[in-house]
């Protein structure tokens, strides 16, 4: 699928004219239908609902049911993506970004519950990838220009670079306490700035999962820009779906899906810029402040009651730790099942998912560790 791990803003890249827009949003549309598509889906049982939000293409597609209760489901789903597009939004308007304010200024900000546990659970995340998937470095984030719906090439003054780096925000740096009206959120370090764009994605997958069993859809696939959960079958075949090349177009290999499962991919090629023949990419290194450099894409395959999150969130480590500490990452995160494509396009597999995947280069050299 294409890039797996985008926060929320837009995925434009390379302009900003709306041909180039609706080009980058055709191909993400081309490489996110899933594969059992292309097998001819038109007398099938199978209502497709596809939308714009989180800045990226969303698809839900539910098979087996009449179009009225799929239709009325896909439309609740649709809308609980945009509540919570508008609630995690990291620097529009948005409950997430009047906290960061808050932050910024020294104050104590109350939130929703709902807000508070999502910090909580992130906060949790991180601190079991001992700080590599670190949500509260929104601030270099935006220094380095992609807190933005369009970004030009530019790297950010080294000084400034090293200033945030020495701030060293955390989210252990948030602690909470009961508040009329919701929870309190007190940080002891101004330099916190939350960034949900590695977290929001798999939690909405999350959320949507709940909307549409609630609503008696048994089998479904939800698709947000790549991040992708299943629920039951296609039929009598289980969800089919394609991992993104990280340098070509089409599908690296692709996956079937059981039931409660979901995939997701971190990759440089989606939100980047390239200056001087350098590539550099909106995942950044907590520890120097600078994009990650020497990974083409890590892909994860989770399951459990928090797939969605685990999904999203759980690549992140392994992208930043590189090819000498992904396997590492991988246990702090207890992930089985895991790939991490390096910078010469070499691929490191676990074992698990490499039982799991079919690549569409049968002759592909894996490095099973």
């Amino acid at each position: 699928m294409a890039e797996c791990c985008l926060p929320l803003r837009d995925q434009s890249v390379k302009g900003t004219t709306p041909q180039q827009r609706n080009g980058l949003l055709f191909s993400i549309f081309c490489l996110l239908i899933p594969v059992f598509c292309l097998l001819g889906c038109s007398k099938e049982p199978l209502y497709q609902e596809e939308g714009y939000v989180f800045g990226t293409l969303v698809e839900v597609t539910i098979y087996g049911e009449n179009e009225q209760q799929a239709r009325l489901a896909s439309a609740e789903v649709m809308h609980e993506f945009q509540r919570l597009h508008d609630m995690l939004h990291a620097w529009k308007p948005s409950e997430l970004s009047e906290l960061n304010k808050a932050i910024a200024e020294g104050k104590d900000h109350v939130v929703t519950p709902e807000l508070a546990a999502i910090l909580q659970d992130a906060g949790n995340l991180s601190a079991q990838s001992r700080g590599l998937f670190n949500p509260s470095i929104g601030g270099l984030v935006g220094l380095w220009g992609f807190h933005a719906d369009s970004f030009k090439p530019s790297e950010p003054d080294a000084k400034k670079i090293a200033a945030w780096v020495s701030a060293n925000p955390q989210m252990s740096d948030l602690s909470y306490a009961p508040a009329a009206g919701g929870v309190k959120v007190h940080s002891s370090n101004r330099a916190v700035q939350i960034d949900l764009g590695g977290y929001a994605k798999g939690y909405a997958l999350d959320r949507a999962a709940e909307i549409l069993k609630k609503a008696g859809i048994r089998n479904a696939l939800i698709n947000i820009g790549g991040n992708v959960l299943a629920l039951g079958k296609h039929g009598r075949k289980l969800w089919r779906v394609g991992i993104q090349h990280p340098r070509e177009s089409g599908a690296l290999a692709v996956a079937d899906l059981q039931d409660g499962e979901a995939i997701g991919t971190s990759g440089d090629y989606q939100r980047y810029f390239m200056l001087k023949g350098k590539r550099y990419c909106h995942l950044i290194d907590p520890a120097n402040g600078y994009p990650v450099q020497g990974v083409e894409e890590v892909t994860v395959l989770t399951h459990g009651t928090h797939a969605g999150v685990l999904s999203d969130a759980d690549s992140k480590p392994l992208f930043v730790a590189g090819v000498q500490g992904w396997r590492q990452a991988a246990d702090r995160m207890n992930l089985a099942d895991a790939m991490l494509v390096d910078g010469q396009g070499s691929i490191h597999i676990t074992n698990g998912l490499k039982k799991r995947l079919e690549f569409t280069d049968k002759n592909v050299r894996l490095q099973v560790e």
